[in-house]
């Protein structure tokens, strides 16, 4: 079933204050202020500037939401927000917000898991795309604080098969765009490079690719990256800066991918899915899909708009839980995997 109570959903978990309206797995609106501009200078994101900025923007996209679902408060089911994991003071703004809105209106809120909302995003509808229904399938997540395979055996089962003992690769990518002077977010500007060079121009390790676990490190890629520099300087043209960038993201991409493909003949899954913030890397994409044509595996990625931090996927896994019985109840955690028991209070 794709359909579920009317949801208005805030997500604040990091810099990006979302809000959307959604309906089980369709989307009626959804609506991201991005703090791309205040953190750039500093080069990541700074936490306590992320929480004052989503003071001062979560009102407004709330407003903006409802009205672009063409919705009132008094027509809403239910209420949704995260509850972690992410940045503590970030989260706060979104879980006193909303509670504050449940307390008023009466409708009951459900704290959502980060990760189960990215879990969704492949299989959102909206007026460009179809849902898709949500079954059991294998999920690799990979985004700037997490790079994990989750066994998806329906909605709210799930196992993490592995993952990262380090750095994530979003992380990763981030932090290896800073030592090139790329600027902040560095991901989608590697990715741009990467397109015009040769992937094999610097042999960066693939670490842990020759173990039998589907844990991952990418640690280790950020200093073989921090030792190049060292030795052969900074890159003196767009060639050669491009091509340290191909090497970089094929490392990255060559594990992601290895690791995701043993994972699925380990455990036997006819449908894969990538997601957060990564899956939009066009890198990581096409190598994904090229694995499904040789593999024979049904493959889905989220629309871009649905790859980043959003509160549409909040709204859904909040939609189709509350469809299924689930109460109101928010408790707030900075960390935490997908997989572990955790009851709302």
């Amino acid at each position: 079933m794709l359909e579920g109570p009317i949801i208005l959903a805030v997500e604040s978990s990091c810099d990006e204050t979302a809000a959307a309206v959604v309906a089980g797995q369709q989307v009626r609106a959804s609506v991201v202020a991005s703090q791309v501009a205040v953190h750039a200078k500093f080069g990541g994101v700074v936490p306590e500037l992320a929480s004052r900025h989503h003071l001062t923007a979560v009102v407004p996209v709330v407003e903006e939401a409802l009205a672009a679902a063409k919705i009132g408060w008094g027509e809403l089911d239910g209420l949704a927000v995260t509850a972690g994991p992410g940045l503590i003071g970030a989260l706060l703004v979104g879980v006193q917000f909303m509670q504050g809105a449940a307390l008023a209106t009466g409708l009951p809120l459900v704290g959502v898991h980060h990760m189960e909302g990215h879990l969704l995003s492949p299989f959102l509808g909206d007026g460009k795309q179809e849902a898709r229904e949500f079954g059991p399938h294998l999920a690799l997540s990979v985004s700037g604080g997490h790079s994990e395979l989750v066994l998806v055996e329906g909605l709210g089962r799930y196992r993490v098969l592995g993952n990262t003992r380090d750095d994530a690769a979003g992380e990763a990518f981030d932090k290896v765009a800073k030592m090139l002077g790329l600027g902040y977010p560095g991901g989608p500007v590697i990715d741009r490079l990467a397109e015009e060079g040769d992937p094999e121009a610097v042999n960066f390790p693939r670490a842990m690719l020759d173990r039998p676990s589907l844990e991952f490190s990418f640690s280790g890629l950020k200093t073989a990256v921090a030792v190049h520099l060292q030795q052969h300087g900074q890159p003196t043209s767009r060639e050669a800066l491009a091509d340290l960038c191909a090497s970089v993201q094929a490392a990255i991409v060559e594990v992601l991918v290895a690791k995701t493909r043993r994972a699925r003949r380990e455990h036997r899954c006819k449908t894969v899915t990538v997601v957060g913030g990564v899956s939009a890397n066009r890198g990581l994409r096409a190598a994904m899909a090229a694995a499904a044509e040789k593999d024979r595996f049904q493959l889905f990625t989220p629309a871009l708009r649905y790859c980043g931090d959003n509160a549409a996927m909040i709204g859904a896994a909040a939609s189709l839980r509350m469809r299924d019985g689930a109460r109101s109840g928010v408790r707030v955690f900075a960390s935490g995997a997908i997989d572990e028991p955790r009851e709302a209070s």
